[in-house]
């Protein structure tokens, strides 16, 4: 199972909102095939696994997924009927999908015709592997880790508004590597876009060995005050205002009206349905929007 969720991985950034998910093919307690789902369009983990393999399907063959097989119609055909046609008797799976369209009724299906299920195994890291996903079907919006950065001292930010570096070469790279490249969506206040001019991109991904498409940048930004030469803005930016009828260079505009002061996040959730994960990153005032709007599910504090 752990094989399945790091093959998994490969996906990351190519599946949008679908979820992550890796199939692996063991025979005498040897991996002899693997899959991956690589994005829309392209055969599910379980179908792609099952297709290319040369070999017949043995009956003391275990297939393992992380995610439980889809019964529905989609993008492509139902994962339950390649598996089913193929001959393979025993199923494993990390988790049950919390699509409202699967919710056990895949594991159902397989065991109706005969088939062995086995699991959930390692639901917890399956569950962590695709929390974006997870939180969409579950919550009606995306996976919200906040992180901040503060010195020993608790401060987060120059009283005086000027630039303040707190983290470490070590901590920025660890930033890119593990947070950055493992969420949809970078999201900060339009004051630190003005103060610190970011780029808001995955640069310092040392250690990873591959490349990843950029997440999408959203910036909050009520009264529409973001500089027109900020770095942000560039296609692949979502600027999230109050104002009507204002542009910015190559970036999309979302007006998104204010409750009390506070952007309608359930609108906004509405208005972005690919991002499944958003790492919110600054500054103090729009940390504070989300922690009083009670949609925090994680938070990573850096010390500098």
């Amino acid at each position: 199972m752990q094989q399945c969720i790091d093959l998994a991985t490969k996906g990351r950034g190519l599946v949008g909102s679908n979820p992550l998910v890796g199939s692996v093919l063991v025979r005498n307690d040897e991996i002899i095939a693997e899959g991956v789902y690589m994005g829309k369009g392209t055969p599910h983990a379980e179908r792609s696994l099952l297709e290319s393999f040369d070999g017949g399907i043995q009956s003391s063959d275990i297939l393992y997924v992380n995610l439980e097989p889809c019964c529905h119609h989609g993008d492509t055909p139902p994962c339950i009927d390649v598996i089913i046609s193929s001959g393979i008797k025993t199923v494993v799976v990390g988790m049950k999908d919390p699509d409202t369209r699967v919710t056990g009724k895949g594991i159902k299906a397989l065991r109706d015709v005969g088939i062995t299920v086995v699991g959930p195994v390692l639901p917890e890291l399956c569950r962590r592997l695709n929390k974006g996903f997870v939180s969409r079907r579950e919550n009606n919006r995306p996976y919200i880790t906040l992180k901040r950065a503060q010195t020993k001292q608790g401060v987060t930010a120059n009283t005086d508004g000027t630039k303040l570096c707190i983290t470490s070469d070590d901590q920025n790279t660890w930033s890119h590597t593990h947070l950055r490249t493992t969420h949809d969506a970078i999201l900060v206040g339009v004051q630190t876009v003005i103060t610190d001019d970011p780029e808001l991109t995955i640069r310092l991904n040392k250690g990873i060995g591959k490349s990843f498409p950029q997440p999408l940048v959203i910036i909050l930004d009520p009264d529409f005050r973001i500089p027109q030469d900020a770095k942000v803005c560039r296609e692949g930016t979502v600027i999230v205002t109050a104002k009507e009828s204002v542009e910015c260079h190559g970036a999309t505009v979302l007006c998104v009206p204010l409750i009390d002061g506070a952007f309608d996040f359930a609108s906004l959730w509405n208005n972005l349905p690919a991002v499944s994960s958003i790492l919110v990153e600054g500054g103090e005032k729009t940390w504070d929007a989300f922690k009083k709007a009670n949609i925090v599910d994680e938070e990573v504090i850096l010390v500098g």
